[in-house]
Parts: structure tokens; C-alpha cells; sequence
């Protein structure tokens, strides 16, 4: 009797032979340091690539036959879309962990308040402010996050994804902490606080009315790297932080309020770590050895259509700076600040201002 074939048993796909079969290291991906940390190793490759592992191509595809994740969701090329690391290592469980840490701060700083009658020396101007543009200000926090929730699902890897996934949850915690924060205050001044005069005025001033336009234009495009660096480069950078830390949190001293700017701290907190992760990816992008000059060009064209329009937002605010009774913070200085921080971003990233475009 003939021998019967022999068998060989894999664990790969349809193969004896697979990436690194041959390999004595014990991960299957290079880390960014000498050992894989723990992000590393709940996050790399979590999402499938078919360059990479899936020898069957993609698992899964849309009706009209377009792959799970495409390289062409994006007008950005990468010769390595797999490099990206979070400079701050979130995933579900450390992002949940600080969630809930800034929920405890919050509702520390509330208690306390509540307890020594703190609400009762806020200045009547401010709390004008409070009702008409920090109820304003949780409309375009809430659609910053939903823009950043849907441009997740295009990025191509799941350190990509994790990134704009976490950004997205934090600026919707923060809208959320807004409305609770004023439903809040409302019930300690006994329903002197008109809880809807933000939506009115976030859909009619003419004050907000630039913020808006420049938030429905990122929205209106799918190409989910683009959303991530208008938001963040740009719209952030020029816009919300100016308004946030230049005057809220400057100003809220002054008419006796430190509830006001210990809340909007932690959003503060939030930009520094979503920023630190979208000036990690474009520089990588930015001097990728393949297509970096490509790619340059792109974010040039990108800043090209939204500076113009985050501009135009930020100086239809200017008033607001008029509005409380101290006025010892000037719209100048904040926007200032402003303009260093986008030419900060962009020098880290590797960028140059397009030419014609005004601050």
C-alpha cells in the first residue's frame, strides 16, 4: 500500500507558511520601543490588514464590493500606515479609567460648591455669559465629537482609529458635563437660568454664527483624516481653545466663579492629549520617505479651507469678550495666544502656512 499523503496542521490561514513563521521573538509586531507595551499589545493589529496577515484578502466587504478599510479613504498616502503609535497609549480600559477620574473631579468641584453657597456670588453679567455662550459652546463641543465618532470607521489601522475614537469621546463627555453643569446651576439660582438661550443663540447670533459655518463645512466632508486635522490643528487650535482657556477660564475668577473654569479645565486637559496624538500622525505622514511631499501638499490645501473660515469664527466672538462687567482680559491676547499655538502645531508637524493665507 502507498503511503498516505502527510498532512501539514497551521494555524495560519490557508498556509504552512506565514509572516514571521520562521521567527524566534515572541510578538508578531515590531514595538516603537525596546519592549511592546501593554497599548501595543491590545491594539496593534487588532484590526486586520491583508498586506499583513489576512492571506484570504479582507473577510468582509460592503454590497457594492468595497473592502472592510481602504488606503483610499483618505487623500493621504503612508508607505507604513501601521507606524502610528498614541503618544498617550489609550485604549478602552486607561481611556474609561481617566473618564471617570475627570466625572469624580467634576463632581467634587459641584459638592463643594453647593455646600458653601458658592453660586450665590457669581456676578449677574456672568452668569449672562454662562447662560447665553457656555450654553452655546456644548453645541459645537457635541459636533466636533460627532464628527470625530463617524471619521473613525475610515481609519486604516486601529491605532489610527483608537485615537480618533477617544478624541470623539471626550468632546462628547464634555458637552455632556455643559448641560449637566448648567442644569445644574440652574436649580441653585431656582430657574433664573434660561437652559435653552444656547441653542437660540448657537443657531441665530451672529456672534456664533462663523463657529457654525466652519463646523458644518469639516462635517460635510468623508475623508476622515481631513476631519481629524481641521479639528484639531485648525478648528481647536483657533477657535475653542481661544474661547475655553483665553477667556473662560481667565475670566471666571474675576466674577467670583471657579466652578466654571475647573469644568472647562478638563477639556483643556482633553486637547492636550488629542492634539499630542494628531501632530504624532501628520508628522509621520508629513515625512513619510514615499509620499511626504504628496501629503504636504494635501494639508496645505486643507489648511487653505479652513483657516480662513476659523478666522472669521473666532473674530465674530470678539463681542463676547466685551459682555462680562471686569474686562480685564483682552480678545487680542487670547487670539494671540491663538495664533502662536496653530504655528506651533505646524512647525511639530512638519508644514508650512500656505501662501495667501491670513491670520
Amino acid at each position: 500500500m502507498a503511503d498516505a499523503p502527510r498532512v501539514t496542521i497551521s494555524s495560519a490561514a490557508g498556509s504552512a507558511e506565514f509572516p514571521s513563521s520562521d521567527s524566534r521573538k515572541y510578538n508578531y509586531f515590531e514595538p516603537k520601543g525596546r519592549k511592546a507595551s501593554h497599548y501595543e499589545d491590545v491594539t496593534v493589529d487588532v484590526q486586520p490588514d491583508p498586506e499583513r496577515y489576512l492571506l484570504q484578502s479582507w473577510i468582509i466587504s460592503f454590497n457594492d464590493g468595497s473592502p472592510a478599510y481602504s488606503k483610499t479613504s483618505s487623500a493621504l498616502r503612508s508607505s507604513n500606515w501601521h507606524l502610528f503609535r498614541a503618544p498617550d497609549e489609550e485604549w478602552e480600559r486607561n481611556h474609561f479609567q481617566r473618564q471617570s477620574g475627570i466625572q469624580e473631579s467634576i463632581n467634587l468641584v459641584l459638592t463643594t460648591a453647593r455646600a458653601q453657597h458658592s453660586f450665590e456670588h457669581f456676578d449677574k453679567s456672568w452668569l449672562k455669559v454662562l447662560q447665553d455662550h457656555v450654553g452655546a459652546l456644548k453645541h459645537p463641543e457635541h459636533g466636533l465629537g460627532g464628527i470625530l465618532l463617524v471619521a473613525q470607521r475610515g481609519g486604516y489601522t486601529q491605532m489610527i482609529n483608537n485615537a480618533i475614537l477617544t478624541n470623539s469621546s471626550y468632546k462628547l463627555r464634555f458637552a455632556q458635563d455643559l448641560t449637566l453643569y448648567l442644569a445644574e446651576l440652574n436649580l441653585e439660582l431656582d430657574g433664573n437660568l434660561d437652559e435653552a438661550a444656547g441653542k437660540d443663540h448657537w443657531l441665530n447670533d451672529p456672534i456664533w454664527q462663523g463657529a457654525r459655518r466652519a463646523i458644518e463645512t469639516i462635517q460635510a466632508e468623508f475623508d476622515p483624516l481631513e476631519n481629524y486635522f481641521a479639528v484639531n490643528a485648525i478648528y481647536e487650535a483657533l477657535v475653542m481653545e481661544p474661547f475655553r482657556s483665553g477667556f473662560i477660564m481667565q475670566c471666571g475668577a474675576m466674577h467670583g466663579d471657579y466652578v466654571t473654569p475647573s469644568i472647562v479645565s478638563t477639556a483643556e486637559g482633553d486637547y492636550e492629549r488629542n492634539l499630542n496624538n494628531a501632530i504624532e500622525l501628520f508628522h509621520i505622514l508629513a515625512n513619510d520617505a514615499t509620499f511626504g511631499d504628496q501629503n504636504k501638499a494635501v494639508m496645505q490645501g486643507w489648511l487653505s479651507k479652513y483657516i480662513p473660515l476659523c478666522v472669521d469664527a473666532i473674530k465674530q466672538m470678539q463681542p463676547i469678550w466685551s459682555q462680562p462687567q471686569v474686562k480685564r482680559v483682552q480678545f487680542e491676547d487670547s487670539y494671540g495666544r491663538a495664533k502662536n499655538r496653530l504655528a506651533a502645531i505646524l512647525s511639530q508637524i512638519n508644514v508650512e502656512m500656505p501662501e495667501g493665507v491670513q491670520l
